[in-house]
């Protein structure tokens, strides 16, 4: 095949190999990739804007992997931030997805997921409070949905208000905007103990539980998306089979769909000229004292988890 017939320019950003197959079980070209992607940017970017982005890339016959630190060929005109990584020791250059050029150019890198911070440069509190909904193996979605009636009732009884989105896995992601004035240690705690709240209305459906053992098949409600962390974004594609996407959906919505009706083949003609992620995202909102209050008092999960693990291996060692 010619070079003519391979190459595809766009926005100045020289498009390659778009009739590959994107990974083993994608049923999706690379094409499919960069088409889709250049149909949501007007939604996905908004989210990515000013934020340190991590992308999962998948090269032909390689294992995905995932990138935070941009490579040496990254075009100048990318926009990047240096934020300095404390488990590794050093200063990370991130990319900052904020034009369609840099998007097309992501996606020419098969850059299939985008995980940006819940932070933006240059503002030192978070954007949202976030709530992971993780099930167990094998489990089925009726479960999660039946885990986010719990976080929904919990929201609801701190006089917060978020919205919902399917994780492009097999989870569901709670999300609520933090107004200005709610710094990270606050907004971590409320992530805990509004878990710690949904947990209590049904603890048979869901858990807090961090380590694994011990959640006893049901739905882990993951307070740990805080701080410096990421989460993938809304509209975002997955490296999974089918290609998924993490998708908006309507709370009362939630019993009626499934995580594999939303594609890169699909979600366009679902979405229309809409943009639910943002018409359904709420004002911004400080959480309570009462729940800060209760956040404060619940040990950070990691942390809780680390110290559990060394008493347990003691305890098989004695």
């Amino acid at each position: 095949m010619s070079r003519a017939k391979t190459v595809e320019t766009r926005d100045g950003v020289e498009l390659t190999n778009l009739d590959q197959p994107l990974f083993d079980g994608a049923d999706a070209t690379k094409r499919d990739l960069v088409d889709y992607l250049d149909a949501v940017r007007d939604r996905i970017l908004p989210e990515l804007r000013q934020r340190p982005l991590s992308v999962i890339r998948v090269r032909p016959g390689q294992e995905p992997f995932m990138q935070k630190n941009v490579p040496k060929y990254t075009p100048d005109w990318i926009e990047t931030t240096t934020v300095w990584a404390e488990a590794s020791r050093r200063q990370v250059r991130y990319a900052l997805a904020n034009d369609r050029r840099t998007l097309l150019w992501f996606a020419n890198q098969r850059s299939v997921e985008f995980h940006p911070t819940l932070m933006r440069v240059g503002e030192p509190h978070p954007t949202y409070l976030v709530l992971d909904l993780d099930p167990p193996a094998g489990d089925d979605f009726a479960h999660v949905v039946r885990a986010a009636r719990l976080v929904q009732q919990a929201l609801a009884d701190s006089g917060l208000e978020g919205v919902v989105k399917t994780s492009g896995s097999k989870g569901l992601h709670i999300f609520v905007p933090l107004a200005d004035d709610v710094g990270f240690e606050d907004a971590a705690a409320a992530t805990r103990a509004l878990a710690a709240r949904a947990e209590r209305v049904d603890p048979d459906v869901a858990t807090t539980a961090y380590i694994k053992d011990d959640r006893d098949g049901k739905v882990f409600l993951d307070s740990t998306r805080s701080g410096g962390a990421t989460v993938v974004a809304a509209y975002s594609p997955r490296v999974r089979p089918g290609v998924p996407v993490s998708f908006p959906v309507a709370w009362d919505d939630l019993d009626r769909v499934t995580p594999r009706d939303f594609t890169v083949h699909t979600a366009v003609g679902l979405l229309g000229d809409a943009d639910p992620w943002r018409e359904r995202m709420p004002q911004p909102q400080k959480p309570p004292a009462d729940l800060l209050e209760e956040g404060h008092e619940i040990p950070i999960a990691r942390v809780a988890a680390m110290h559990e693990g060394k008493r347990r291996a003691r305890a098989r060692r004695q």
